[in-house]
């Protein structure tokens, strides 16, 4: 049985104060962040895990407690019991949100991982899919095979198979339409953004995830942009954010990756930096932090930092302008659910500008989704490396979708997209999950084709 939050509290206090840890590994440097914990108790009902597993070891408060522990020396790095609770944590940050004295809990996370790493190896699975990502070559040949595999509509099928096979095949199989792009219905011929570009000049990040399984959002992301009177520009280079490193421990990679992507930004020259995937918007708004020690690229990577908006935030800037009624090709008022990406709200603070975005899309009815604060429990990988955990907080999510009965839940993360999509396909709901782009770009062309229809109806009055 694992110790209680109590217990290791007075553990912590037995060590002496003496670090156990060396100075220049990343928790001892961290430490000053652990201070600013009072033991409220304020962050333990925002906590999913500690929500669904009811142990204080499993709450942001009692996972510092074993920072502390780490750090003061009354408990080893490699205790299990350190290693069982750091991991099972979301990374959701919706703690710091609850926090009231600031603690700054996702970089004390990672910076325990990072350390953690020397006596327990990131497991294999993770260390699989984070060798993919760091590679270019590799990623494009495992994301192709991801697209073929769900062309088949394989995909669809294993979906329905228990375990987590199936519901990895379940989440490929989220990424088609409509889920992907909106439903032919909806456009059946590409509308021509029409904007005067006078407004910042922006380049977008294509991502991983985005790039291979949802183009169509990349390409709904540049023509809402360009409708919203803002330029684009090409931004080649780019790789992988680094996010899914960082939060495994990985941290020279992420930093790695993050040095490649500032290159690659200040070469485009763009006023803004344009991301629709809500944890890379995360991590490259922290790209100061993660090289805040790196004299050659620290003021580089700020810089780059500061220029970074998800889509949300640059759209909701212009207005945005509003579109055409999506309802009538889809047979009536569309209901819809926003459910906001952790990484969006809790690391980025940003909670207004979704709102803003689908309050310009006549035909919808937005409908208040009850806990919509709470994780999905996607969490980039960790869905793969703690199923259980990742199922009991998913459970809650659908359960909340299930109870306002909505056509769609709009959210603004791969990873959460393809985590409630999957659940609610094996459900048997039929909501569907999509990004809030996609529905703003489908009410863009409702106004194309309506403005082309009238344009048509003037030509043939005599």
């Amino acid at each position: 049985m694992s110790s209680t939050g109590a217990e290791l509290r007075e553990g912590a206090s037995r060590g002496g104060g003496q670090c156990a840890l060396g100075a220049d590994t990343p928790l001892a440097r961290a430490r000053g962040g652990l201070d600013a914990c009072v033991h409220c108790g304020f962050c333990l009902q925002a906590c999913p895990t500690y929500l669904a597993l009811e142990d204080e070891n499993d709450s942001p408060r009692g996972r510092l407690v074993l920072m502390r522990a780490l750090v003061d020396g009354s408990l080893a790095l490699s205790d299990p019991t350190v290693q069982l609770h750091i991991d099972r944590c979301l990374g959701c940050r919706a703690c710091e949100t609850a926090c009231p004295s600031g603690v700054p809990y996702g970089e004390l996370l990672e910076a325990t991982r990072a350390t953690l790493s020397a006596a327990y190896p990131i497991p294999w699975i993770a260390r699989a899919i984070l060798w993919v990502f760091a590679g270019p070559i590799r990623l494009a040949a495992a994301l192709t095979a991801a697209r073929v595999l769900r062309a088949t509509r394989l995909a669809a099928a294993l979906g329905r198979l228990p375990g987590r096979v199936g519901f990895g095949m379940a989440m490929l199989a989220a990424t088609r339409a409509p889920t992907a792009t909106p439903p032919a219905t909806w456009s059946r011929h590409p509308y021509r953004p029409r904007g005067d570009g006078h407004r910042e000049r922006v380049a977008i990040l294509r991502g991983c995830v985005m790039a291979g399984l949802f183009p169509g959002t990349n390409r709904a992301t540049a023509r809402t942009l360009l409708v919203n009177d803002y330029g684009i520009v090409d931004a080649p280079g780019q790789r992988c954010c680094g996010a899914l490193h960082a939060h495994a421990g990985d941290l020279e990679t992420a930093r790695r990756l993050a040095r490649a992507n500032i290159a690659a930004f200040e070469r485009a020259g763009a006023d803004a930096i344009a991301v629709n995937a809500a944890g890379c918007g995360a991590m490259i708004k922290s790209y100061g932090h993660l090289l805040a020690d790196d004299p050659k690229w620290a003021n580089r990577a700020a810089a780059v930092a500061a220029r970074t908006r998800d889509i949300s935030e640059l759209l909701a800037a212009a207005g945005p302008r509003p579109g055409g009624p999506i309802g009538a090709a889809l047979g009536g008022r569309q209901r819809v659910a926003y459910d906001p990406p952790c990484h969006l709200l809790h690391a980025q603070r940003v909670s207004d500008a979704p709102f803003a975005v689908l309050a310009a899309i006549p035909g919808i009815e937005l409908v208040s989704l009850p806990d919509a604060d709470q994780c999905c429990g996607a969490a980039g990988i960790y869905n793969l490396i703690q199923p259980t955990v990742s199922d009991a907080v998913l459970a809650a999510k659908l359960a909340a979708i299930a109870g306002v009965d909505v056509d769609w839940v709009a959210t603004g993360n791969p990873g959460c997209l393809m985590q409630i999509g999957a659940g609610l396909r094996r459900g048997g709901h039929r909501t569907r999950a999509i990004h809030p782009v996609d529905l703003l770009d489908a009410a863009y062309a409702a106004a194309d084709r309506a403005r082309s229809g009238a344009s048509a109806a003037g030509q043939a009055r005599p």
